[in-house]
């Protein structure tokens, strides 16, 4: 099959390697053309794009266009100008962390054109090219059947990996909850090591401890693969600053959770501890403190 990508970030890049290397044809275009020269030079079946136009005019019609640009307004901005130039019965594919709610108004608006919207929640990050690609699907159902050849060749295996989960919307909804999960699992590794950490006496190897845990363990996954690799060189990350950054899907998933009337104390508690990562210093802390030594006459630590 032949497909354009917009959009060439790592992911991007290497999706279009996988579908490159699995016999497909991509037209490639990113704002930048360093990226897409590049892939060209080195995959075959890649064909380099100079505008979305350009894009358009290399796919034959029933189009498959997949973007893989930042959620919000990069997303916005390339899917209206899609709007304008493709034909009825051309597709339009989102693998970015969408809203699920902005996917179904983009699916709306594209069905009013005549045109298709499939949103494809995309897990695997880097690892992707070697491992395959996680995809929740959602949109029309024989829209997506028709794709399946790129589906099964991005993904880890043609039958698993990814799958149909809905209509317009549901396959952002997924990862959204996908992620959620995700910062879940990433608090519990977190402070499970900060407490072998702490516990000096015993002067724990913490990446021997992850290696131990990755084979055999209840608690083994890629995350924790992923946190022995990091452990692997410097124990004490020194060169990595506490600070931990959110993208939205954790957040959308504690509202969602709220609006559903469902309790995530562990979503939303790991949300929160990357919040108070940001903080240098907190003033929620020290007002504890001074509520403390009123009532207790409890030392405080003063500032310098």
């Amino acid at each position: 099959m032949e497909i354009g990508m917009v959009g060439l970030g790592k992911m991007g890049s290497n999706m279009v390697r996988r579908l490159a290397r699995g016999g497909h044809r991509v037209v490639a275009y990113d704002r930048a053309p360093e990226p897409v020269q590049a892939l060209a030079a080195e995959e075959k079946t890649v064909s380099p794009a100079s505008s979305l136009e350009d894009v358009v005019t290399q796919l034959k019609p029933r189009r498959a266009v997949w973007m893989m640009v930042p959620a919000g307004a990069a997303t916005e901005s390339v899917f209206a100008a899609l709007l304008d130039i493709l034909d009825a019965e051309d597709v339009v594919l989102d693998g970015g962390n969408a809203n699920y709610k902005d996917t179904m108004r983009r699916a709306a608006m594209a069905s009013e054109k005549g045109l298709h919207y499939v949103d494809v929640g995309t897990s695997g990050g880097v690892w992707g090219l070697a491992e395959g690609y996680s995809m929740m699907v959602g949109g029309e159902k024989q829209v997506i059947e028709r794709l399946r050849p790129i589906f099964e060749t991005l993904a880890p295996g043609p039958d698993k990996g990814w799958g149909y989960v809905g209509p317009s919307g549901a396959g952002h909804f997924v990862k959204m909850v996908h992620n959620g999960i995700e910062y879940g699992m990433m608090q519990a590794y977190a402070e499970g090591f900060d407490i072998l950490k702490a516990k000096e006496e015993f002067a724990l190897d913490l990446h021997n401890v992850a290696q131990i845990w990755r084979y055999g363990s209840v608690i083994r996954s890629w995350l924790l693969d992923l946190t022995a690799t990091a452990l692997a060189d410097d124990q004490e990350l020194s060169d990595i600053k506490g600070w931990v950054a959110d993208s939205g899907e954790g957040r959308w998933t504690v509202f969602e959770s709220i609006d559903q009337d469902v309790p995530a104390p562990v979503i939303t508690m790991s949300l929160l501890m990357r919040f108070v990562s940001r903080q240098d210093e907190s003033f929620a802390a020290k007002l504890l403190a001074a509520i403390r030594n009123q009532f207790g006459g409890h030392a405080v630590k003063r500032a310098d």
